[in-house]
């Protein structure tokens, strides 16, 4: 009892030496040393590891625990990014927000990074609301701290953000029979949908160390990230330690969703595929350079490899797990853009016509500014320059009105991070309120003038 006491005096004691300069805090694995922010008075913690790397025997396994490092890890640089096919620039995506990011790509890639208020670290007692951040990326492209990203402002308001990479692609999705053989309940794939789990686990028991309530977790994300938010609303593994959610430009109920179980399909899919390229063992596909998986994955697997309903991380569809109130009992947030890249409007309304029959209505929004610059509207993914503030990494011409209109956006998401509500408190029906079949009421996120 008396060492558990000594060690924990020291851990708090070494908090406390650190705040002249960047705090530390333990962590599985050891210790760990923000950096300032570019604000004064936020931490940020970059490139945490919240799992073992994914390398050698451990590609396509579910993610292992982390490694245990020597020493204080100073976590000032963001991590490598998984295997991507990325976006170029000449493409939209690229000239959008990739025109001047310089990544390297790496199997090794399962970490997570922390913006929090320097006071709150180390204060198991601040208690403040946690957002956890999915990037979107149609499940092959993507990471954590993309241009777009950032938690300055976020934890400006009160809310800690995590942002997080996963597995992605035919790294992260890829079934086979082999691998199937492997697990205990004969699975395999979604490696990238159990990254995202573990990564929400890993915030639960360790967030209270950065000053966060590991009882207000909000998960949010965009596109295939709206996706993945799906997913770990419906997840028996997942679920239960989510309170609040936010679905954007991820579509809502469909009406052709089925819940039958498609493993035997993914892992035919492929087998099929490492066939064709003349792998058959699981130490010859683990035994494959990584560039040369990614190079016959972007010459013909774009596409094939994705989340699948195995009967363990996923039982059924979103759809389905909505209808039979299986979904996790949080409040949810949910809208696309007004160009978005397909009609969502009518998915979105069935989604919270279920939820107001449930006397739990979600807050719908459609953000209808269309970008100073050019000609393609409130594109999908438009948003995200709002809500996360970072206009002044754009290099579109941004007006003050696009300033007024991130600070409306930014308040809105982090007061449904702290309440559950976006209007500021758990009983305000202030501006937005929520979409019911007596007042479909629709936020509309728009500047209010031009200059």
């Amino acid at each position: 009892m008396f060492k558990k006491i000594s060690a924990l005096l020291v851990v708090s004691l070494m908090v406390v030496l650190a705040w002249g300069q960047t705090p530390i805090v333990k962590v599985e694995g050891g210790l760990v040393q923000g950096v300032p922010s570019k604000s004064s008075d936020v931490t940020v913690f970059r490139g945490v590891p919240y799992a073992a790397p994914p390398v050698g025997e451990l590609r396509w396994k579910r993610p292992q625990p982390v490694v245990k490092w020597e020493g204080i890890r100073k976590a000032d640089t963001f991590s490598k990014i998984c295997w991507q096919p990325g976006n170029a620039v000449g493409t939209f995506y690229g000239n959008e927000f990739y025109w001047k990011e310089q990544t390297v790509q790496s199997e090794d890639c399962l970490y997570l990074n922390i913006w929090t208020p320097t006071k709150a670290v180390g204060n198991r007692e601040s208690k403040l609301p946690v957002a956890f951040w999915v990037h979107g990326g149609a499940y092959f492209n993507g990471y954590g701290h993309e241009i777009t990203m950032d938690g300055d402002a976020w934890a400006q308001r009160g809310v800690i953000l995590v942002t997080i990479n996963y597995r992605l692609g035919i790294f992260g999705f890829l079934a086979h029979p082999e691998l199937s053989a492997e697990t205990l309940d004969g699975t395999s794939g979604n490696y990238g949908t159990y990254d995202q789990v573990a990564a929400l686990k890993w915030v639960h028991n360790h967030i209270v160390e950065f000053g966060g309530d590991p009882n207000n977790i909000t998960v949010l994300g965009q596109s295939a990230g709206a996706a993945s938010i799906k997913n770990l609303v419906s997840s028996p593994l997942s679920k239960d330690i989510i309170k609040n959610a936010v679905i954007q430009s991820g579509g809502g109920i469909s009406a052709n969703s089925s819940s039958e179980n498609e493993q035997m399909k993914a892992e035919g899919t492929g087998k099929a595929f490492m066939d064709k390229f003349g792998y058959h063992t699981l130490k010859e596909m683990r035994g494959v350079p990584a560039e040369e998986l990614l190079r016959i994955f972007k010459e013909e697997g774009m596409g094939l490899f994705r989340p699948h309903i195995d009967g363990t991380l996923l039982i059924e569809s979103f759809d389905d797990a909505a209808k039979n109130h299986h979904l996790a009992d949080a409040s949810y947030m949910i809208g696309c853009t007004l160009d978005d890249i397909r009609p969502m409007g009518k998915q979105i309304d069935e989604f919270c016509f279920l939820r107001d029959s449930l006397n739990s209505p979600a807050y719908q929004y459609l953000f209808a500014r269309k970008l100073p610059g050019t000609h393609d509207g409130a594109f999908h993914s438009a948003e995200l320059w709002y809500m996360f503030h970072t206009l002044d990494r754009s290099w579109r011409p941004m007006t003050q009105a696009d300033y007024v209109l991130a600070d409306e956006v930014m308040d809105c998401w982090t007061n449904f991070a702290k309440f559950g509500n976006p209007n500021g408190s758990r009983d305000s029906k202030a501006c937005w309120q929520p979409f019911t079949l007596a007042n479909p009421y629709v936020k509309v996120f728009n500047v209010k003038f031009d200059n």
